[in-house]
């Protein structure tokens, strides 16, 4: 991967605006602090990043680290991990991620990651544990196709054990007494 300049760093500038504004709502939406408004104001701003990272994916392929530097790869990561309302959106993106890691152009952290939310929003298991549900309860793994092995997968990948990323996100994400009325949510966070 490279650290020279991005070719588009105006795109690198869109994705990256777009991914935080994103992340910020999800933050709250985890803290439970919105009402049902918000709640549709976020999912109008994950339909509209979908939507024009759709249109970055027709123009340039997968934005990977030459096009939009690291941050803006990332941004892109996000946007399209978020993409659940759209799973063929994301089978799509995870296909042109995965030409981009094999072209030294975007991490295979970042596949791993996508490649397992578009299996979940797919109705399917994941492959590397990434995927995690936040609810009442507290952090669960979403359903994981043959778990004996996923150390062995996730090492493939460059992810740590999964039990030592469980108890980070656990900690992370411990659940406080207002936890009680909390929505489930799936959680992108076993790195």
């Amino acid at each position: 991967m490279t650290t020279a300049e991005p070719r588009r760093p105006d795109l690198a500038r869109e994705l990256i605006s777009r991914a935080a504004q994103s992340a910020a709502h999800r933050a709250k939406r985890v803290r439970i602090q919105l009402n049902a408004v918000q709640l549709g104001q976020g999912r109008h701003t994950d339909h509209a990043n979908t939507k024009i990272l759709g249109r970055i994916l027709a123009d340039h392929d997968w934005p990977g680290h030459r096009l939009v530097g690291p941050r803006g790869a990332r941004a892109a990561w996000s946007i399209a991990l978020h993409s659940d309302d759209d799973p063929a959106f994301q089978r799509a993106a995870t296909i042109l991620l995965g030409r981009a890691v094999q072209a030294g152009d975007a991490l295979v952290q970042h596949w791993a990651h996508l490649h397992d939310r578009a299996l979940i929003t797919s109705g399917r298991d994941q492959e590397y544990g990434t995927q995690l549900l936040l609810s009442a309860d507290g952090i669960e793994l979403c359903p994981l196709s043959a778990p004996a092995s996923v150390d062995a997968r996730r090492a493939t990948v460059g992810l740590p054990p999964l039990a030592i990323a469980l108890k980070a996100v656990r900690r992370r994400y411990t659940p406080d007494s207002s936890a009680d009325e909390a929505p489930t949510l799936v959680l992108a966070g076993a790195a």
